[in-house]
C-alpha cells in the first residue's frame, strides 16, 4: 500500500512475541544457552521479564553485562538470532489460543493488518514461514531506527497501511509495547502474557484474544479483564 493511498478508517496492528505466538519459552531455552556460552551464573525466569518486548541490541547487552567471559557483542546477537529461529524452523512455535480466529475475522472484516515486532526480520520471517500468518504490512527491528517502547514502529505501521494512527488498535501483550502504541495515539488492547498490566484511559486489558471479535468497525471486547 503506497504512502498516497486514501488513509484507512480502522486498521489493526498486532505484535508478534507473547501475543500471536507462544514464543516466551522457546526464548528462555535460547538465552540460557547463549548464558552458558559466556560463562555465567545461570538464566531465570526473572531475566527473561526484565527483556519482555525489547529488543536484540538490549537482550546482548543484558547478557554481556552478566557473563564471564568476553565476547563480541555481534557474536551474541548471532548465536541468539541462529538459536531462536533454528528452534521455529525444526520444531514450529505455538500459535496463541484465538489468534488464527481474530486475524480470520480481522481479514474477513476487511480491516488492514500489520504484524509490528521488536524481533530481527530472521526471525519474523520464519515464523511467518512456519505459521502462515499473513498481513498487508510488517514492521520489525530492521525497519526502525528504535524499537519499543518508542512509537516509531507503530507509526509506521500506520503510515505503511495509510491509516491514521488514532483509527488503529494495537494488541499488545508488554509494558514496552503498550508504551509504545499508546505513544503513537493507537487504541490498545493488552493481552498480557509474563508481566501484569493495569487497565487506564484509552487501553483495554483482556485475558486472552479468545476475548476478542472483529467487524468492520473494528475490535470489539466480548470479556473485559475482571481483577
Amino acid at each position: 500500500m503506497s504512502e498516497s493511498s486514501p488513509r484507512a478508517s480502522t486498521a489493526v496492528l498486532f505484535d508478534m512475541d507473547g501475543l500471536l505466538i507462544d514464543s516466551e519459552p522457546l526464548w528462555l531455552e535460547t538465552e540460557t544457552a547463549v548464558m552458558a556460552r559466556l560463562g555465567g551464573d545461570g538464566w531465570t525466569t526473572a531475566d527473561q521479564v526484565q527483556l519482555l518486548g525489547g529488543s536484540l541490541d538490549r537482550t546482548v547487552r543484558y547478557l554481556l553485562a552478566k557473563a564471564r567471559q568476553p565476547v563480541p557483542p555481534e557474536v551474541v546477537g548471532e548465536w541468539l538470532m541462529s538459536g531462536i529461529a533454528e528452534q521455529v524452523r525444526d520444531h514450529g512455535v505455538p500459535v496463541q489460543p484465538g489468534a488464527r480466529e481474530l486475524l480470520a475475522e480481522v481479514a474477513a472484516a476487511g480491516l488492514p493488518r500489520a504484524l509490528v515486532t521488536s524481533s530481527e526480520r530472521r526471525f519474523m520471517d520464519v515464523v511467518l514461514a512456519r505459521t502462515g500468518l499473513r498481513f498487508d504490512a510488517l514492521v520489525c527491528a530492521d525497519d526502525v531506527s528504535v524499537t519499543k517502547p518508542d512509537p516509531e514502529p507503530y507509526l509506521l505501521a500506520a503510515k505503511l497501511l495509510g491509516a491514521d494512527p488514532a483509527r488503529c488498535y494495537a494488541l499488545e501483550d508488554s509494558p514496552n509495547g503498550v508504551a509504545s502504541a499508546e505513544a503513537a495515539g493507537c487504541r490498545v488492547i493488552a493481552v498480557p502474557s509474563l508481566v501484569p498490566i493495569e487497565p487506564a484511559p484509552g487501553r483495554t486489558v483482556v485475558r486472552s484474544l479468545l476475548d476478542l471479535r472483529a467487524d468492520a468497525s473494528g475490535i470489539t471486547v466480548i470479556n473485559r479483564y475482571r481483577r
